[in-house]
């Protein structure tokens, strides 16, 4: 009798389920094109895009196809095929060259030690004691957490500037550094960046007892005025210079006459941006 009852609700069961098959989709609306986009995509849920994963970004690309362009995965940009699967499955024309970018530590370094830290030795353990213990508030601190989580080995620490540099021939654009840097002074530029500047002090943020370093912007404008072709736009918010890099032509006159070298030739392949001789 029990085994009977059983079966007839297992029966039951069963019909039930059958039927559900046939009446729900079984694809969710617009999960196809997710899972195609996600198969194309290297798996790594290294976070560096600013989703949940690689899934996650998916979904998101699914949904805007122009996140592609503004928010890249790096490492399909490093893969051509990768690139094409994806281009066929977006039906869009994608540009490596606009949207490969490269990380550059804007610090110039050397910035005075003006407490002592014996802390964690990382850069976020650091940062919580007035943004660390270098007299300038936004000089690169210099404790390894940019090089810990570099996948490309492209990030080091410089012995005698005591920041971190970057190799551009090795980064990859993954933007997993710009995360990790509690000092916000690590920032992605595009790979056709002609001009780099070097240095992040914002005078309208300054913390008492701390100052602008030595080798820090002075905010004195000569960039902005030594510039004939108007590639150089000052910034009045943050007193800091924004370059057009479609206007600049690239005749270093800037980067001659910054009397501090916070501003870099970053065109020199495989090197990096370091304050060109002058």
């Amino acid at each position: 009798m029990i085994i009977g009852i059983l079966t007839a609700i297992g029966l039951v069961c069963g019909l039930v389920i059958f039927f559900v098959y046939l009446k729900v989709p079984q694809k969710v609306k617009g999960l196809e094109k997710t899972e195609k986009i996600n198969s194309i995509l290297p798996g790594l849920n290294c976070g560096a895009c600013g989703y949940a994963g690689c899934f996650g970004y998916a979904q998101a690309v699914a949904k805007d196809a122009g996140l592609i362009l503004t928010t890249p995965c790096s490492m399909v940009l490093q893969d051509p095929e990768r690139l094409e699967q994806l281009e066929k499955v977006l039906g869009i024309t994608l540009d490596v060259s606009e949207m490969s970018k490269k990380a550059v530590v804007r610090c110039t370094g050397n910035s005075e030690v003006v407490c002592s830290y014996s802390g964690a030795l990382t850069c976020k353990g650091a940062a919580l004691l007035l943004s660390g213990y270098k007299k300038c508030p936004y000089a690169c601190l210099g404790l390894n957490d940019c090089v810990e989580v570099c996948p490309h080995n492209a990030i080091s620490i410089d012995p005698e500037k005591d920041i971190a540099i970057v190799d551009a021939g090795k980064c990859t654009g993954c933007g997993l550094c710009v995360t990790e840097c509690p000092q916000g002074i690590i920032e992605l530029v595009p790979t056709g960046t002609k001009i780099a500047f070097l240095c992040s002090y914002k005078p309208l943020k300054n913390i008492p007892g701390r100052e602008r370093c030595d080798f820090g912007c002075t905010h004195c404008r000569k960039c902005f005025k030594a510039c004939e072709y108007e590639a150089i736009e000052w910034n009045k918010e943050t007193a800091l210079p924004e370059f057009n890099q479609e206007k600049c032509t690239l005749c270093l006159k800037c980067v001659e006459e910054c009397p501090q070298n916070t501003l870099a030739d970053f065109t020199r392949a495989g090197k990096e941006a370091e304050p060109a001789a002058v």
